[in-house]
């Protein structure tokens, strides 16, 4: 009786110690992080811009959600034509960083969609800045739907484009639809696991767990119907944040400095988020060509995560790299190379 007595005292302490550490992670304001609001352009500093001739505002849903989207068209096409179905990378709106991409391509003759997904930028969702693989990939499949039903558009030339956290979603659905034309993943997370590994290099097990506590206690806030509990998505080095490397406060600032719509903050829970099936493995069933735009220096995804996807997909597979950094793609000479090679690409569904 008395081993008996002693394990249930034990196991009682230990239940007990357990929820009141959920009662204080869950309930007690112990956990707030300072948040790291990136700098806007001052209206004044800022170039008087209309909305381009060839961009129409529309909408589709999603289970209910009404997601916002701009359509772009190219001009004089008497036939459908191709086109480019665009989702921005991690915590991304539609407002900064595609456009002058979709530009591009309608001015080659391409139709373009951009999206902002559920829960970010102007499409509905709650509770904001949830971040869910699943649902992102629910919604570029209503997107290719989307485009695929308008009368502009041949619904056999769809070509889909991702960068950074959405660059191997192409692959996961270009999988499961044989019907898409091409793929296009600009410094692209493909192997999950080399990208987990190149953060816990980076950033240690002691940060990892740390986040690990934010995202407990936003998912325990869930369950209770509380508010959200948000990180930063990016920070300065040496803060709190989803990521805080060298470079990517400042990457993000470069990109989203004129967003209306962009948040730098993210639900925690999102460590306990599935990643879904992931595209290194999903690229065995793709049959359609691949353009993968690679960052040599990139230190947010793994830069050789690449390398089992070219090889699986073989003479598919168009690799393209860059002795940059992951935010250096988007802007000047290497933006203009990399578009360039996007462009050929989009030759060749024609």
């Amino acid at each position: 009786m008395t081993i008996v007595k002693a394990i249930l005292t034990g196991f009682f302490i230990l239940l007990a110690t357990i929820l009141l550490y959920l009662i204080v992670i869950i309930f007690a304001p112990v956990l707030s992080l300072p948040k790291q609001p990136i700098p806007r352009r001052k209206k004044e500093d800022k170039e008087p811009k209309e909305p381009p001739a060839s961009r129409q505002d529309i909408q589709f849903s999603v289970e209910g959600k009404r997601i916002s989207a701009w359509l772009y068209l190219p001009r004089d096409k008497s036939e459908p034509v191709p086109c480019v179905v665009m989702s921005h990378g991690f915590g991304g709106t539609k407002d900064a960083v595609l456009e002058k991409y979709a530009l591009r391509f309608v001015a080659a003759g391409t139709a373009v969609l951009t999206y902002d997904y559920r829960h970010f930028g102007e499409s509905e969702g709650e509770p904001r800045q949830l971040y869910d693989v699943s649902y992102q990939l629910d919604d570029l499949r209503a997107a290719i739907a989307f485009a695929r039903g308008r009368s502009e558009i041949d619904p056999e030339k769809i070509i889909i484009w991702g960068t950074s956290a959405s660059g191997g979603y192409g692959l996961s659905i270009a999988a499961e639809d044989e019907r898409i034309a091409a793929v296009i993943g600009q410094c692209a997370g493909i192997d999950h696991e080399a990208d987990s590994k190149l953060f816990m290099e980076r950033e240690g097990m002691p940060y990892f767990l740390r986040l690990f506590v934010h995202a407990q206690r936003d998912k325990g806030r869930s369950r209770f119907n509380l508010s959200p509990h948000t990180i930063p998505m990016v920070g300065i080095p040496g803060t709190m944040a989803m990521f805080s490397a060298p470079g990517a406060f400042d990457g993000y600032t470069t990109l989203f400095e004129d967003s209306d719509t962009f948040q730098n903050e993210v639900c925690a829970r999102l460590l306990f988020m599935g990643h879904g099936r992931d595209p290194g493995e999903a690229v065995q069933d793709v049959k359609c060509p691949v353009l993968l735009l690679v960052c040599e220096h990139d230190n947010i995804v793994a830069p050789d995560s690449h390398v089992k996807a070219a090889q699986a997909l073989g003479d598919k597979a168009i690799v393209k790299s860059y002795p940059i950094g992951h935010f250096d793609i988007y802007e000047g000479q290497h933006f203009e190379e990399a578009v360039k090679e996007m462009i050929a690409l989009l030759e060749t569904v024609r």
